[in-house]
């Protein structure tokens, strides 16, 4: 089964990838954990209240794969943990985004969090 196709799709058309999404809200640390199901499952440390989490997520994506908050939208999911986000981007940003996930497959000792050094 070509798991890369159920969570993460890129659309040529629209040069918009779709992620499905699965958050776990008042984490300790903003992480990508890895895939969980057909998911790719995010750590987010703001409560899921008041649209606290989601404002959340979208600061980490942006930080974490270097593209700006506004390429980035909730496209559904918006009070659930279950979430789908679409990014403006090439075909390489999809891949740098596979590879992310990929990476959590085979090591879950070390965790991907944004860069806070400027």
């Amino acid at each position: 089964m070509n798991r890369d196709s159920t969570w993460c799709r890129y659309d040529a058309a629209s040069r918009r990838i779709a992620l499905a999404i699965r958050v776990q809200p008042n984490a300790r640390r903003n992480e990508i954990v890895g895939l969980h199901g057909d998911a790719l499952k995010i750590k987010i440390a703001a409560p899921a209240v008041d649209n606290k989490a989601n404002a959340a997520l979208v600061e980490f994506l942006s930080e974490a794969l270097g593209v700006p908050k506004a390429l980035i939208s909730l496209r559904r999911g918006a009070t659930g943990r279950r979430k789908v986000v679409e990014i403006s981007g090439d075909p390489a940003l999809a891949a740098r985004i596979k590879a992310l996930a990929a990476s959590r497959l085979t090591n879950h000792d070390s965790r991907i969090t944004p860069s806070t050094s400027k």
